[in-house]
Parts: structure tokens; C-alpha cells; sequence
């Protein structure tokens, strides 16, 4: 089967941070998985973590260590160094209960809403992609 994957190459020169870059290919082996699993509730539970490994690799990218804080989660702090991405992070974030439960084996997603939650992991990654070589090429030039 066809996943559909797109996958963006950065042009030679980009300066986008080898974690990121990481985080991405990992996101991008993720959600062919997704995209492959038969399970609904596997579907869902991958979609969650294509989202989680893109905003971290934002934050690889733009984020300052900050050592007075209590840890916090991905979506908290995604906001705050990529305003323009805060919406995917609510919509991510309203997700995560539900997200735990289906990891606890519960039945709490059906077949639409885990492919409505993919083609979404799926998108938030196109943006990602396209965010960090946009803020490489700036700092390149």
C-alpha cells in the first residue's frame, strides 16, 4: 500500500540542526507505520508520536535550555518558541488523554479518527519541514 509520504530534502547549505533533522526522519518512518497499521487504535497512538518527534524537532531548532523551570511537555512549550504552530499544538494536546487511554488498550478511538489524526500528524509535519528550511534559510543568508 501507498503511504503517501512526502518527503522534503532541504537544499545543501541549510543549516537545520542535525537533532531536528533526527527527530524528522523518525517522524517520517512513523507515519508510513501509521499509515500501514491495521489497528485503529495503533493508527492513532502513531499519529501522536509523528506530532511529538515534529515539535521536538522545533525545539531542537529554536529552543534555549532553561534550567529554572519544571520539565514541561512538547505542546506547553511549543508555543513558545513557534507561536505560529500554537493551534497544532491545542489540537495535539486535547488528543493526549485520549492517546494514553488507547496505549492502556482501551477502545476509545474507531478507524476514521485514527486516520483523521494521521492525515493531521501527517500535515503538521509538512509544516514543520517547511518552517525550519524557511528559518535556515534566513539564518544561511
Amino acid at each position: 500500500m501507498a503511504s503517501g509520504v512526502r518527503v522534503v530534502r532541504a537544499p545543501q547549505g541549510v543549516g537545520v540542526p542535525l537533532a531536528s533533522v533526527e527527530l524528522l526522519t523518525s517522524a517520517v518512518g512513523e507515519i508510513e507505520d501509521a499509515v500501514a497499521s491495521p489497528r485503529a487504535a495503533d493508527r492513532y497512538i502513531k499519529g501522536h508520536r509523528v506530532a511529538r518527534r515534529a515539535a521536538a524537532a522545533v525545539l531542537a531548532a529554536r529552543a534555549h535550555p532553561d534550567q529554572s523551570r519544571a520539565p514541561r511537555n512538547v505542546w506547553e512549550l511549543l508555543p513558545g518558541v513557534a507561536p505560529e504552530l500554537r493551534e497544532w499544538a491545542e489540537f495535539f494536546s486535547a488528543g493526549t488523554g485520549r492517546r494514553i487511554a488507547a496505549e492502556a488498550g482501551l477502545d476509545v478511538v474507531n478507524a476514521r479518527e485514527a486516520d483523521d489524526l494521521v492525515r493531521d500528524a501527517h500535515n503538521f509535519l509538512d509544516i514543520v519541514v517547511a518552517l525550519l528550511v524557511r528559518g535556515s534559510d534566513r539564518r544561511a543568508q
